[in-house]
């Protein structure tokens, strides 16, 4: 899988229940450590790191579409979950509507060009509206990770 590389299967979810934006960091965060990316005893401080960087800006993109991101040095190279809420959070998005799309990205401290190419490519991704909508009706993590990987070779 040539471009999501860096997004673990095993930290993918179909159905993300926390209902809060510190608690769904917290849920996308601990699907990391479910794929073994990062250590359980990380888990607080990567989560205090991301949202010291919603503070600074909310990473809701807007249409149903959040992409929290930091670096790290809890990772040695750039990390990806993927998690869908059916419910919709309030994650002080761009345009007001909740998020329902949720992309976690975590980089290495010294790391700029990966992570940056992954944001500008996930962000290119769900843009299409077709896909967003597929990937907010998909019934299970294999669907999931099914349609992820089916765009993205398709785009590239």
């Amino acid at each position: 899988m040539s471009g999501m590389g860096f997004l673990d299967e095993r930290a993918v979810t179909a159905d993300l229940k926390a209902q809060k934006k510190e608690d769904i960091i917290e849920e996308l965060v601990r699907l990391l450590v479910h794929a073994g990316a990062i250590k359980d005893r990380d888990v607080s401080r990567l989560v205090q790191i991301l949202l010291r960087r919603e503070s600074l800006g909310s990473t809701g993109i807007g249409q149903g579409v959040a992409i929290p991101h930091g670096k790290t040095d809890c990772v040695a190279k750039l990390v990806a979950a993927f998690g869908v809420s059916h419910t919709g959070v309030n994650f002080d998005s761009l345009d007001g509507e909740p998020a329902y799309l949720f992309f976690l990205l975590v980089a290495p401290e010294d790391s700029a060009g990966p992570h940056l190419k992954a944001l500008a490519r996930i962000s290119r991704l769900l843009k299409d509206k077709h896909f967003r909508d597929s990937l907010r009706v998909a019934k299970d993590d294999r669907t999931l990770i099914k349609i992820i990987r089916d765009e993205d070779e398709h785009r590239h």
